[in-house]
């Protein structure tokens, strides 16, 4: 399995998120990929290399211009108003707001851009994320060109970015840029499937009017959990994409038996679709111990769920997203790896 990765992911280190009306430390930090990469090293899974410099074309494919260039500047901007430290939305739009104008402002556009005050952007946050995205986008080129599978052990994730919006911990759409990435390469058809614990809001928006990217999401019931406002069941497209959006909401507590059920059933539609690359956002705070979310697996299902990944015989791309239980996140991530590699 050839591991695509860049220490520029390492740049994005928020120092506090708000979390249960209380600042804290960043759950999501560069220990996470450290232990990934300890993991990958430890076992030999094979190859790991630097990712190439794809520009912001395949970017700017998937999310908005205006987005973008706010992403960009935010950083420098925010400190020429004289502030130092990490910067954190303090309002949102709300219902019968007006949302058709970009404050000037920079708090007006962190504000109008930004999903919640748990994602805060540093000076290395646009570093940071766009090496991501180049990881996702190598590790796609890598397949498209023949290999089997590929990771992109990158950080920050991705999957609660939206074309026009950031939060979640994440910033661009790292799957959603592999998967758009993936067509541009010629694949017909793409799969992409989300088993972080969170649902994958960003990448269901982007898609959801689609029908050449197969979106499906295993995740907790956003009646409970966030991101609160997409997940449900009965979000299944629009326009051409009716149909091919598929989510799987699952109650706190959910165990082995009922996970595996839900991920047995995507797969199989995954099969119907039958699509000529899969992108897997591979969140790993389904784990038991993760300390912010309600799943219940075991370390050792994740080498099952990639022998169930490995068994649809399609090209994969994986790229990392969630995952906070920072001491078992390498052994989990590298156990649905091993999982694939010996389907």
């Amino acid at each position: 399995m050839l591991t695509v990765y860049s220490e520029d992911c390492r740049a994005h280190h928020g120092r506090a998120e708000l979390n249960e009306g209380q600042l804290v430390p960043c759950f999501e930090n560069p220990s996470r990929t450290d232990m990934v990469l300890e993991r990958l090293r430890a076992v030999d899974l094979g190859e790991i290399i630097a990712p190439r410099d794809f520009g912001e074309a395949p970017i700017r494919a998937v999310h908005d211009d205006g987005f973008v260039d706010f992403l960009k500047t935010c950083w420098a901007d925010w400190t020429a108003a004289g502030r130092d430290w990490d910067a954190i939305p303090f309002t949102f739009g709300k219902r019968g707001m007006r949302n058709d104008r970009v404050p000037t402002d920079i708090d007006g556009r962190i504000s109008y851009y930004g999903m919640d005050a748990g994602t805060p952007i540093t000076a290395g946050t646009w570093t940071a994320a766009t090496a991501a995205a180049n990881c996702a986008l190598t590790a796609t080129e890598q397949v498209a060109g023949g290999l089997r599978g590929a990771f992109a052990a990158c950080r920050p994730p991705g999957h609660h970015a939206a074309a026009d919006y950031y939060g979640g911990y994440c910033f661009l759409n790292n799957a959603a840029i592999a998967a758009q990435a993936a067509r541009a390469n010629g694949a017909q058809r793409v799969s992409l499937l989300d088993i972080d614990y969170h649902h994958g809001n960003g990448t269901q928006t982007i898609f959801y009017d689609r029908a050449d990217v197969q979106f499906l999401s295993l995740h907790a019931d956003p009646t409970v959990e966030y991101p609160y406002f997409l997940g449900h069941a009965d979000e299944t497209g629009t326009g051409e994409g009716e149909g091919f959006n598929h989510n799987f909401p699952l109650p706190w507590g959910t165990d082995w038996t009922a996970y595996e059920a839900a991920l047995s059933e995507a797969l199989r539609r995954i099969r119907g679709y039958r699509p000529d690359v899969l992108v897997v956002s591979l969140g790993l705070d389904t784990f038991e111990q993760d300390p912010i979310s309600k799943f219940k697996l075991a370390s050792d299902r994740y080498p099952v769920v990639g022998e169930m990944l490995g068994k649809l015989k399609i090209p994969t791309v994986f790229v990392l997203e969630g995952g906070y239980a920072v001491e078992a996140l390498g052994v989990n991530a590298v156990g649905v790896l091993q999982g694939f590699e010996g389907a």
